[in-house]
């Protein structure tokens, strides 16, 4: 059954066809983190979101090149290119290098996407591994006319860019629109317009991060990067871009001008924008207290929860609701999501028993028909897993004896909950892993004991220390050690 995937493009406020430049080969860019801070829950969403396209064109058979950046340089405190470099700050206040700063937050931010069960791109840059590149993209805007210096920095023109292409193209806002809702900032009076932006800055004698350039001695713009990156990767246009909503106003749309001014072309046919993570009701942020971390989620060590969720619970949980939709977080809410995985989970651990009859009572394959249809509808996760549950009560009653259905339709059942619980959504059978943690502990432990007759106290300790680093907790007694999970 051949069906068109359509995808939700923010530059044209539509569905379109999706129909890669070069099929079967498709290019993909996401904006990934600043590295300063741990990843929070709103990041995790944009990421899964993306993971679950990647994972279906993937399955569609396309060759994907994913490219997600790390930003390790370049983001100011402040969108009006003021104040310091969120990383040099971090490393000053904590007396690090920056790259250490860097290399603590890249390894926890991997450390969640790995529990989340969510693939590594194909490619994943860092800004400050490509400052040549971003030089060399500058020089061309200003080769262009469409960059002036002032003492050092370089800025981009936006009011004579507009002159000649839409400035406010993506977020569908003239250009008199952004100026009158611009407030003049401090540090602004080297700009020619207000709403000029930084390509290039000349670093202040105590700036951590610092590079030489034709200009100065600086570092790159934060909407730099994503354009010398994306460029270099996918080439002057590739197929999908992306990242969360609250990009489009200033980022996406700048990156769109500096393409524009040196490529002479949008750098994306298809942006798609991820909606924000809400909190019963409200905006997450910390001022509010309102905001919770992956690992806390994991653990329950937060006040607003009510008990800790599996990661698995948590991708189930973000990929209910369209990534479009805003997604708001509630205890009830994990709750019933813990619910509706472990029924999905239930039954996909009972197709192996399935017994065979000699006729069929359902068809399986207008269940996978359909759940074709949500996926190439915009990435319909939620119509989707509608679908598998009515493949999971087709399930649970073949298994009670409630309905009977051949040795074909099983084959099929087994392939459609594989394809797309497994494969496309990324659900890892948790209780499969349970099952075989008793057996792996016991052996640990059992080697402790060796080590502890041996007299080998040094190794007894590090198995001991690490297994508490995992959430396994040793007891030892007269009748000998016992662990719980903690």
């Amino acid at each position: 059954m051949k069906q068109s995937l359509f995808v939700y493009n923010t530059l044209t406020r539509q569905k379109e066809e999706f129909k890669p430049l070069n099929a079967p080969h498709v290019g993909m860019y996401v904006c990934g983190p600043t590295v300063y801070s741990d990843a929070h829950m709103g990041n995790a969403r944009t990421y899964i979101s993306f993971d679950l396209i990647f994972r279906y064109l993937s399955h569609l058979g396309y060759k994907v090149r994913y490219v997600r950046n790390i930003t390790d340089a370049g983001h100011l405190e402040s969108d009006a290119d003021e104040g310091e470099d969120k990383i040099s700050k971090k490393a000053k206040l904590a007396k690090l290098e920056p790259m250490e700063i860097v290399q603590k937050y890249t390894v926890g931010f991997h450390e969640v996407m790995q529990v989340l069960n969510i693939l590594p791109p194909s490619i994943e840059p860092t800004a400050t591994g490509h400052i040549i590149e971003q030089i060399e993209l500058v020089k061309s805007i200003i080769a262009e006319g469409y960059a002036y210096e002032v003492d050092g920095s370089i800025y981009f023109d936006v009011e004579k860019y507009n002159q000649k292409h839409n400035y406010g193209v993506l977020s569908g806002r003239n250009l008199d629109d952004l100026l009158n809702n611009t407030r003049t900032l401090g540090g602004q009076e080297d700009k020619r317009g207000k709403l000029d932006f930084a390509l290039w800055i000349k670093a202040k004698p105590e700036h951590l991060m610092k590079w030489t350039s034709p200009w100065s001695i600086g570092f790159p713009g934060w909407h730099l990067e994503c354009s010398a990156m994306s460029r270099k990767y996918l080439g002057d246009q590739f197929d999908i871009h992306g990242g969360g909503m609250d990009l489009i106003p200033t980022h996406h749309t700048n990156e769109i001008a500096q393409n524009e001014a040196c490529c002479h072309t949008n750098p994306a046919r298809y942006w798609v924008h991820t909606n924000m993570l809400t909190v019963n009701g409200q905006k997450m942020s910390k001022s509010l207290g309102n905001s919770f971390l992956p690992h806390e989620l994991f653990s329950g060590n937060n006040k607003i929860l009510n008990k800790a969720y599996s990661p698995m619970t948590v991708r189930f949980f973000m990929l209910q609701a369209h990534y479009r939709s805003t997604l708001d977080f509630s205890n009830e809410a994990m709750e019933a999501s813990e619910k509706g995985f472990k029924r999905l989970m239930n039954a996909f651990n009972l197709l192996d028993g399935l017994k065979a009859g000699n006729k069929t009572e359902v068809e399986i394959e207008p269940i996978r028909n359909r759940c074709y249809e949500a996926l190439n509808d915009d990435f319909n996760s939620p119509v989707l897993i509608a679908e598998l549950f009515e493949a999971t009560r087709i399930i649970n009653s073949v298994h009670d004896g409630k309905m009977v259905i051949d040795e074909k339709n099983i084959a099929e059942l087994k392939a459609l909950m594989n394809d797309f619980v497994i494969d496309i959504l990324g659900l890892k059978n948790e209780q499969a892993a349970n099952d075989e943690l008793p057996r792996v502990v016991d052996f640990i432990v059992n080697l402790r004991s060796e080590a502890k007759a041996n007299r080998d106290y040094a190794t007894s300790d590090k198995i001991r220390d690490g297994l508490q680093k995992v959430g396994i907790q040793l007891k030892d007694s007269k009748e000998g050690t016992t662990w719980t999970k903690i």
